[in-house]
């Protein structure tokens, strides 16, 4: 019997595009994903396990016949009201994964990492994927735990286990349906709930290149390098250019200064955390992203991977006419809410699935 591709978190946004290329490629694949989590957009032939990557236990079960195993299951967002879950869910969780996939004998391990943790204060240019950085610079305990990962997986790797790491910029695209931060704030744009903004740079990337970027550095990455998967530079400003042109929403006209998004931040996190319990409207981390370098140089990973991403603006109006078919923009809103800074920052990466 063919050994069974095995995607953690692969009914997440990157991971339901990821095993529908799989599948069409012809592949056996089996997806693990939290208990509770909604499978149902899956195609029907995949086989689903559950399992919480932080329980050992159902994991082992979980990698049995595995021969190429994805890892994408994170907790991608940049809040959670217990910080201690995302080194839990993000770094313990990929320990487990990589353990168990090895001892069930897979030949080949893919890591899925993030762009928000090759940022560093000390960083002026375009960053490529050979930036070194340390836990030092790493922005809130989301980045820390995805960055933990990271050196985990490529210490595991130059120490001879044969695991490849990708680091995909921000996804976009259809089928969202977990609305990951960058999707939300493209819904949010469309329905006029953004009175302001923050501008930053961000690079943005087609989710369904960013799964063929997976498959690609599974059968041609090298362990113990990077692969950055990105795609184009742009201002948030000339993001939601493109969108308004895109939707016919305004482009918000009042700038927030950092210090006072960040004071924002702070008390919507406090809010969050002592009061509401849910995800604030701005997040600390996020706000602190914004001050740093967020212009990518993905060119010599595409190279080595044969990656073409497609133009942006293709890929936000699929996403827009995705978000109209679902409802999500059914009306637009004709008085502003209370976000006043747009998380713009991390698809949190990943934009993966929760594994919480």
């Amino acid at each position: 019997m063919d050994a069974i591709t095995v995607v953690t978190g692969g009914a997440g946004f990157i991971g339901s595009h990821l095993v529908d290329q799989l599948v069409g490629q012809g592949e056996r694949v089996r997806v693990v994903e939290r208990p509770g989590a909604g499978t149902s957009h899956l195609p029907a032939l995949v086989e689903v396990a559950r399992a919480d990557i932080r329980d050992r236990v159902a994991l082992t079960r979980a990698m049995r016949g595995a021969g190429r195993v994805y890892h994408l299951a994170a907790n991608p967002n940049l809040w959670v009201r217990r910080r201690s879950e995302f080194e839990a869910v993000n770094y313990r969780g990929t320990v487990n994964v990589l353990d168990a996939a090895l001892e069930a004998g897979a030949e080949r391990v893919l890591h899925t990492s993030t762009e928000s943790i090759l940022t560093c204060a000390r960083q002026t240019g375009p960053i490529a994927e050979d930036i070194d950085v340390t836990l030092d610079d790493a922005v809130g305990p989301y980045c820390r735990s995805k960055l933990l990962a990271e050196q985990e997986a490529m210490q595991r790797a130059r120490a001879g286990q044969s695991i490849v790491i990708a680091n995909p910029t921000m996804p976009v695209g259809p089928g969202d349906r977990g609305l990951s931060p960058p999707t939300r704030l493209i819904r949010d744009f469309c329905r006029g709930r953004l009175p302001a903004l923050m501008d930053c740079t961000l690079n943005l990337i087609d989710v369904r290149d960013v799964a063929m970027g997976l498959i690609r550095t599974m059968q041609r990455g090298e362990p113990g390098r990077r692969y950055l998967l990105g795609g184009e530079n742009l201002t948030l400003v000339g993001l939601l250019t493109i969108l308004s042109e895109l939707s016919g929403a305004r482009v918000p006209k009042w700038r927030v200064p950092f210090p006072l998004g960040l004071a924002i931040a702070y008390l919507s996190e406090f809010w969050a955390d002592h009061v509401s319990g849910r995800p604030p409207k701005a997040t600390v981390t996020g706000v602190r992203l914004t001050r740093r370098t967020m212009h990518f140089d993905p060119s010599r990973s595409l190279a080595a991977l044969d990656l073409s991403p497609r133009p942006v603006r293709e890929s936000l109006a699929d996403a827009v006419a995705w978000l109209q078919a679902a409802g999500q923009l059914a009306e637009r809103e004709t008085t502003q809410g209370p976000s006043a800074v747009p998380i713009s920052a991390s698809p949190s990466h990943d934009g993966l699935s929760g594994n919480a």
